[in-house]
Parts: C-alpha cells; sequence; structure tokens
C-alpha cells in the first residue's frame, strides 16, 4: 500500500459525517492549510500570525500591513463556513463558491478593483488574466462556465475524487471568475468537494508553489491533468505523513 493510499485510507476509517467529527480530523490542519494557502499568494503572511488568529482570534506584536491581517482572519471566517456548509450538506455550487469567495476577500480588494465596480462576492466585471499564458474567461462568459465546470462533477464516484477535484482546480483557475482571491477560493472549494467525497483535504505547501504552478500551467497550455494529479496526490502524501506515520505506530504495538 502506498502512502498516498494509507492516508486515504486513515481518512475514510473515521467516517465523517458532521462538522464536529471534521473539525477533530483537521486539527492543527486547518491553520496549516490557512497558512499555505495565504502564503502562496502573499508572502507577508506567517504561521505565528495565522495560529495566533485562528486560536485566539486576534495577534500580539504584530507590524505588518492591514490587508494581510484581513486576509489572515478572513480565512478563519472561510474556514468556519465550511465547517457549517458540511454539516448541512451544501452543494458546491454557484452560492457556495461566491459566499467564499467573499469571505476570503471581504475588506482587501485594493482601490484600483474597487473603482472599477468589482466587489467581494461577485463575479469579475472586467478582464483580469493569470499565468504565463495570461488565461482567464471573458467576463461575461464566466457564469456560464462555472455552471458548466459544476454540472461536469455531479455524479462523481468517491473512488475518482481526486482525478475529478484536479480537473475542477485546473477549470477553476483557468476561468479565473474572480477579480481577486481565485487561488486561494479554489483551493478551499477544491478541499470542500474533497471531503464531501471521502477523501483528506490537501495542504498545497507554499515550499512546492514552482511545481504546483507549473502543474496548472500544463492545463493551461496543453490540457494535461496528470501534472496537476500526481502533484495533489505527492501533496496528500505530504499533508497526512505524520498521521500516517503515528497510525503505524500505534498498529506495531
Amino acid at each position: 500500500m502506498t502512502n498516498y493510499e494509507k492516508a486515504i485510507a486513515l481518512w475514510q476509517q473515521k467516517n465523517i459525517a458532521t462538522d464536529a467529527e471534521l473539525s477533530e480530523a483537521l486539527n492543527g490542519h486547518s491553520i496549516s492549510f490557512a497558512y499555505h494557502s495565504g502564503k502562496i499568494e502573499n508572502d507577508n503572511i506567517t504561521y505565528h500570525d495565522t495560529r495566533e488568529i485562528f486560536d485566539h482570534d486576534g495577534v500580539t506584536s504584530y507590524t505588518g500591513d492591514l490587508k494581510t491581517l484581513f486576509e489572515i482572519r478572513n480565512s478563519k471566517d472561510a474556514y468556519e463556513f465550511f465547517l457549517t456548509a458540511f454539516n448541512e450538506k451544501h452543494a458546491l455550487n454557484e452560492v457556495f463558491i461566491k459566499e467564499l469567495q467573499r469571505l476570503l476577500t471581504q475588506n482587501t480588494y485594493d482601490m484600483r478593483r474597487w473603482q472599477l465596480g468589482e466587489r467581494p462576492g461577485e463575479y469579475k466585471h472586467h478582464d483580469f488574466v493569470t499565468g504565463k499564458e495570461e488565461i482567464g474567461s471573458a467576463p461575461e462568459d464566466v457564469q456560464e462556465e462555472i455552471a458548466e465546470l459544476l454540472l461536469e462533477l455531479e455524479d462523481i464516484s468517491d473512488r475518482n475524487a481526486l482525478t475529478a477535484a484536479a480537473y475542477f482546480h485546473a477549470k477553476f483557475e483557468n476561468i479565473h471568475p474572480f477579480a481577486d482571491g481565485n487561488g486561494r477560493t479554489g483551493r478551499l472549494a477544491m478541499n470542500y468537494f474533497l471531503v464531501n467525497h471521502n477523501h483528506p483535504p490537501i495542504t498545497i505547501h507554499e515550499e512546492d508553489r514552482e511545481s504546483y504552478y507549473a502543474a496548472l500551467e500544463a492545463w493551461d497550455s496543453e490540457q494535461n491533468l496528470n501534472p496537476l494529479r500526481d502533484f495533489l496526490r505527492s501533496q496528500t502524501e505530504k499533508t497526512w505523513e505524520k498521521q500516517v506515520i503515528r497510525a503505524e505506530k500505534r498498529t506495531q504495538k
């Protein structure tokens, strides 16, 4: 059995059905995910500040900019929404995705975006592109393309969760539906899809961002999903490595 298969088996043994059970299973991973996901986009985010906000809802001796602080606090709000939505069996739909993005980006849009009429929780009204290939759907096409993507995810079996999650994330980032926060929204929405298909959520580690970007670009330029699927598989192993090791030690006693 591979380490990836061990991580899947360990997660599925928990039979998670409620927000309390999901919160317990995630434990410190919620902080780790928020830190790494935020750090990919903002180098000023620190693990210490993230942990303080998640644990104490505030920071001490903070000297950074307010936007960074808002982004970390927003990650906590989005995580709490994630748990509530899981408990209420909320579908991964446009309403969910827009609310996730709103929570992640509230009070962080810059003046230029605000003056252009862009708002958290709304699809982009102007062209915003990303990546080496400068990808991003036209604003007038976003709603239709997101609807089509979500329709493709219906009736996916748990067995195919990782491949489907990779496809969702690649397509979502390629569409680039919002004026800001697409990466953070896409990663958290992907994890919501995974936990709803009995697959452990994945922390994409900030030190692996170059491999992550390369995997996304493979889809953008060639529609090749294999690099991203393989990358997510390796990140699953990395995310849950310590838990797998602890479980193996318990069985050896």
